[in-house]
This record gives C-alpha cells, structure tokens and sequence, in this order.
C-alpha cells in the first residue's frame, strides 16, 4: 500500500432527480460503470472504496463498501466516510456518474501534492471549481466533522479554509482540453449521447444487483 497515495474513493450516493434512477446503476452496454471506474483506478489504487447507502445492492464485491456517517450532509458527507475509511494520507475522489478517468491527470496531481502539506488538490474552472476528479487529504476529517456539526455545508468555502493546492484551468486543458474528464452524467439524455459514443468495456460485473 502507498501511504501517501494508496486509496481511491467512489463516491454511489445522491438523489439522481434529473437521472430518474440512482446513478450508480448506469450501465455501457449491459456493464456497470462503476466497475469500469474501479478497473480503471486498480492501475494506480490499492484500495478502492465505494460510498453507497445501498450497500446490500452489492455481493463479494472487489473494494470496500461504506455507508455515510453523517447522513444528508452533502458532497462532504460522503468524503468524511471515505477519507475516514482510507488507507492513505492522500485519497482520490471520483463520483459515479463522472465515465472519463484520465490516469495521467492523476499522477500529474499527486506530483503535485508528494511530499507536501497540502490537505486538498482541486481544479478551477473559471471562478468555480471541480471538486471531483480531485484529492483530499485524511488531515481533514476532524475539519470537515466540525464544519458540518457548526450547521455549514458548502465545500468550496470549505475548501478556502484549508490548505488546497488548486490546479488552474489551463494547467487541467493540457491533459483535457474539451474538459470531458470533469463531464457528468447529469439526465438520460446526456447518458445516452455519452454512451452511444463510448466502446465496450468488456468487463462483467457479478458483484452488483440492481435495484428494481
């Protein structure tokens, strides 16, 4: 395990209003993505966990199944589980409807983060930021518990008040210049597109029922 590096965090939650169905069960071509994601990631991940607050949805699954500690908190919920749960200092976080992994964009920000004090690596897009595809530092759970209990909420102010190394845009073109590897996959439609255009993953994932 890399102490610095070694964890990956999925994160399975949220309402999916606009999908009409919980996200994590999006499929390309009769697979799930997010066993395509947990490939991808077991190329530079040795632990690899899954924050669902379904996780009896799931059998003999290949990573670590969580559930949210603190319930209906937000995108913050779901990273205090996982960095708790995290073998590494360092965690990656992707969500679920997130299909566009780009491992050189990974090790670009952990290049970014080795051997620093850094406690977040997030990107900036224009005035905003991408708070996924993006690192987070177990040195934050304890700021993150008293952050939520205080009644906050948002992670980009959140995010002001640490110690965040942020990737500027152009910095983030250069691996991904249409931007797709921050893409969601917000309503069907945008689903559909991505998928009819996306090839077969090949994988065959056993470990997953879904909800019907």
């Amino acid at each position: 395990m890399d102490r610095e590096f070694g964890s990956a965090v999925i994160l399975a939650g949220g309402k999916s209003r606009r999908m009409g169905f919980d996200k994590q069960f999006l499929q390309i071509k009769n697979h799930y993505l997010l066993c395509h994601h947990g490939k991808q990631l077991a190329n530079l991940f040795d632990q690899i966990i899954v924050v669902t607050n379904t996780p009896d949805l799931y059998r003999d699954p290949p990573f670590v199944l969580v559930s949210d500690e603190l319930c209906d908190k937000g995108p913050l919920g779901g990273i205090h589980i996982g960095l708790k749960t995290a073998s590494s200092r360092q965690v990656y976080f992707l969500a679920c409807d997130m299909p566009n992994i780009n491992l050189d964009y990974i090790r670009f920000m952990q290049q970014r983060l080795r051997g620093g004090t850094n406690t977040a690596c997030i990107t900036r897009f224009g005035d905003w930021i991408e708070p996924f595809n993006a690192f987070y530092a177990r040195d934050l759970v304890p700021g993150i518990e008293d952050y939520l209990h205080r009644g906050h909420h948002s992670l980009f102010q959140f995010l002001h008040e640490h110690d965040t190394h942020y990737v500027s845009e152009a910095d983030a073109r250069r691996y991904s210049p249409d931007w797709q590897m921050f893409l969601n996959l917000n309503t069907r439609e945008e689903f559909e597109t991505w998928r009819s255009a996306s090839p077969d993953t090949g994988f065959n994932p056993s470990w997953v029922v879904e909800s019907r």
